[in-house]
């Protein structure tokens, strides 16, 4: 009775039909459950634990990658720290009801702080085994970008002015062109960067410093400024 139920709310979860089972129910054994009367020697998801972080946090470069065409390595990182960090996995993990599908068994004292979040990283870590790195992507982006994460709210976060071009520009579908020279000046022994905005082609904002992300940033204002819709930021 339990393995159908267990089958049943799987393929709910998943969105479509596992095919090596084996591979799920180790997803959904943590540590922290005995196995036979050895807990410490017992079997356990931990493996898949740290299959699935690597596989995840590939997925939410590859995603945030994709989407965000002018963010740098550091807005990326940020943003894709957000997302994976064990606060925001935990929740997930509830909002998947994830917890209901753990086996009875956990010893007292002996769960993880982010038991929840740990199993969601080894479901990834099976779907990726079981059905490969597109598919472990696709549930990503359909089961839980789409439905439990808010992206925009994330991105306004940062307190950057770039980052929030770019994700005024994602959610309104404009596109966003950063242009970027050096200039060189006989009375300066450094060199100073001039960056210019183009939102759809047209020319909204234009930047100078002494370094090309500071020469960004305020082309990025000058831009935010001119955009007619300023409470988007307060």
């Amino acid at each position: 009775m339990r393995e159908r139920w267990f089958y049943i709310q799987l393929v709910h979860l998943l969105g479509f039909l596992p095919g090596n089972l084996s591979y799920y129910r180790l997803a959904f054994q943590p540590k922290s459950i005995a196995s036979g009367t050895d807990a410490k020697h017992s079997i356990n998801n931990e493996r898949l634990e740290y299959l699935g972080d690597a596989v995840l946090d590939a997925i939410v470069a590859y995603y945030l990658f994709k989407l965000f065409p002018e963010g740098d390595e550091g807005f990326l990182t940020k943003v894709r720290s957000r997302i994976v960090k064990r606060k925001t996995l935990d929740s997930l993990a509830h909002q998947l009801e994830i917890p209901s599908m753990i086996s009875n068994g956990i010893l007292p004292g002996n769960a993880s702080k982010h038991l929840y979040g740990n199993t969601l990283e080894a479901l990834i870590g099976a779907i990726f085994l079981d059905r490969g790195f597109r598919k472990a992507r696709k549930f990503f982006r359909k089961r839980i970008m789409s439905r439990h994460i808010d992206l925009a709210q994330l991105v306004r976060k940062d307190p950057d002015y770039k980052s929030r071009i770019i994700e005024w520009a994602q959610k309104n579908r404009v596109e966003v062109v950063f242009e970027s020279t050096e200039e060189h000046s006989s009375k300066e022994k450094t060199p100073a960067f001039v960056s210019t905005i183009l939102l759809n082609g047209k020319k909204r904002g234009t930047g100078r410093g002494s370094a090309k992300k500071e020469a960004e940033q305020r082309a990025a204002r000058e831009a935010l400024a001119s955009i007619s819709e300023p409470s988007v930021w307060q």
